[in-house]
Formats: structure tokens, sequence, C-alpha cells
């Protein structure tokens, strides 16, 4: 009598998922989630695009802090490099979308291998400084690089156009956003099923024994800095389409927290995690907007005049509940949930 789910072939032990009940709910909500341009406004449409540019960055700072163990404090500064990437091919020297787009991960990946040089003397805490060190050389270099950014009147985007529509906005920037995601978030969980996501993740749990076994900590680090980097930079690219206009305030260090916050509710080291983490601090700010409108009258305007705060201060409140109740994040909270349903009346 089989006693639980058990891999017997090859096939299906290298597959993503062998469970078709899991095939058909990605289907299904990739189909509902394509929808969405026909079943809402342009207001929630722009905000599921928010969602889906979270997700893309925080799958490529999970690749390199979940899975490698390698922190990082610096997507801010890597954001803002593929934003500028993206706005300054498009606008100044006319190049397409189609390559323009692919070049901001490219050049923020190779960027990546500067900051990625230190990792290998580095770890935890001082690497995490480094990194955030980095970020402010970057906001630097790109205030006081006039001729190439603009300095500090920024650049606006525009001619971005694919298959003779504007993907600045509305239905396409949707549909290409949507594309991305899914192309980034099934490469990433190939790429960590492979031998170089193994070779991370006995770097991220313990990295002599690593070297021990024949890990090449130089390579395998560089290679998670220039791989995460360039996914973190398509996430900047497609943040200058959706905002149309990028100046260095955009890319403030509390980017860089909030991604680390993402990946830490959805749970390190988990591709569905960071999915998650993104999906409920993106739409957080919604919430506590939603929650301020039930309880103050038309007039208040209580919300507007303390969103920073609000949003700081419920940032702050949700990552202690996380780490002191549920360490191992919204993930965790999920297989819990599935455990509790499989076994239920039991309670093993």
């Amino acid at each position: 009598m089989r006693t639980g789910h058990f891999n017997e072939t090859h096939s299906q032990l290298v597959a993503l998922s062998t469970s078709r009940t899991v095939w058909g709910w990605t289907i299904a909500a990739i189909t509902v989630v394509a929808a969405a341009p026909l079943l809402v406004g342009n207001y929630s449409l722009t905000i599921l695009v928010s969602v889906m540019i979270a997700i893309v960055g925080a799958v490529g700072l999970n690749m390199l802090t979940g899975t490698t163990g390698l922190v990082s404090l610096g997507q801010a500064g890597f954001l803002a490099v593929g934003a500028y990437t993206n706005a300054i091919l498009l606008s100044d020297y006319g190049w397409s979308v189609w390559f323009s787009l692919p070049m901001s991960g490219v050049v923020a990946a190779a960027i990546s291998v500067l900051v990625g040089v230190p990792s290998l003397r580095l770890k935890g805490l001082y690497l995490a400084i480094t990194t955030l060190a980095f970020s402010f050389i970057i906001n630097h270099i790109i205030l006081y690089a006039e001729d190439l950014t603009h300095g500090p009147n920024g650049v606006f985007v525009k001619g971005a156009t694919m298959f003779g529509f504007n993907v600045q906005k509305g239905a396409p920037l949707f549909y290409m956003t949507l594309a991305v995601t899914i192309l980034i978030v099934f490469g990433v969980l190939n790429l960590s099923r492979t031998r170089i996501g193994r070779a991370w993740m006995a770097i991220r749990d313990h990295d002599i024994a690593a070297r021990v076994m024949g890990v090449d900590l130089v390579r395998y680090k560089l290679l998670a800095f220039a791989i995460s980097s360039f996914i973190v930079g398509i996430a900047g690219g497609l943040m200058s389409l959706q905002l149309r206009f990028v100046n260095i305030d955009v890319f403030a260090l509390i980017l860089s927290i909030e991604a680390l916050a993402i990946i830490i509710l959805g749970g390190l080291g988990s591709i569905a995690g960071a999915i998650l983490g993104a999906i409920f601090l993106t739409l957080l700010p919604e919430g506590l907007r939603l929650f301020f409108s039930l309880f103050a009258n038309s007039e208040s305007t209580f919300y507007t005049n303390y969103v920073f705060e609000i949003r700081g201060i419920a940032y702050g409140v949700v990552i202690v509940l996380f780490l002191r109740f549920k360490p191992d994040g919204l993930i965790g909270a999920w297989r819990d949930a599935r455990k509790y349903w499989s076994n239920w009346p039991l309670a093993y």
C-alpha cells in the first residue's frame, strides 16, 4: 500500500512538478491573470503590473540571497542601472524595446561582477554593507554623469513600441510584463534544479564543505551575482516603462529594504515564497488605503498626509510578526495548511 508520493523514474525526478493538480491550478491562474485587461479597470491593471515587476525583482534577489546565501542591500542600485539603461537606449539612441530591455539586464549583470568580487572574501553583514555602499556609488555616478544620464533632471521614457502597440501603458504593457514574468519564473525554476542551482545551495549551506566537494566558489558566486542582477536589471527596465520617467529619487534605499522584506515574508530560498511575498507586500498599501477609507469620513486626509509613515510602520510590524510567529514566511504557512488538510482529522 502506498503511504506517500514517490518519484519512480528519472523524468519524474527532474520534472518541475509531477502533479496534474499543480499544473492545472498554474494554468488556471495564468489564464485568469491574462484575462485581467478584460475584467478590471486601468487602476487595477497598473497595480497588477507593479505586482509582476515586484515578482521579477524578488525572484532575482531570492536567487542571490535565498538560494546562494549572499545577502545584498544593493538592489536599488541594480534597479537604477536597468531603468536608466532602458530609458537612455529608448529615448536618446532610438533603440527598439526588443533590444533595450534585454540590454538593461546585461549592463546590470556586467556591473554586478565588480560587486561580486568582494563577495569572494566577504559574507553576511560585511557583504550586505559592501553592496549597500555600491548602491550609493551608483546613485552618485548617475547624478553626476549628466552627459549620459541627464543628472538630476532624469530621463523621459518614450518610443517603446512592440508589434505597433505602445507598451508603456494599458494592456500592451500588462501583457509584455506578464510574458517577461512567466519567462523569468520558469527559467529560474529550471535553473535551480540544475548543477548550477545545486552548487549555489551547497555554498549557502556551507561554503567550505562545498569547496571540498569540488564546487568552484569564485565561478559560482560571480555567476549568482550576474544572473541575479540580470533579472533585477530587467525589473528596472520594466519599471522605467511603467513610470515613463526615471529619476534618481525613485531608487532610494527603501527599495532595497522592501526587496529584502519581500523574500523574508515569502520564505527565504523559495521561488513560490518570493512570488507570494511580492504579491503580499505590493498589495499591502492598497489594503491600508481601503482600511482607512472604511473608518475615515470623506473630508479626512489622515492617510494621505501620513501615507509614508503608515506604510513604514506597517512594513515593520508585519516583518516583526512574521519573524516571531512564522519564520518560514508565507510559503511555510501554506505548507502547514496543506499538511493539516492532508492529514485531517489526524494531527500527524
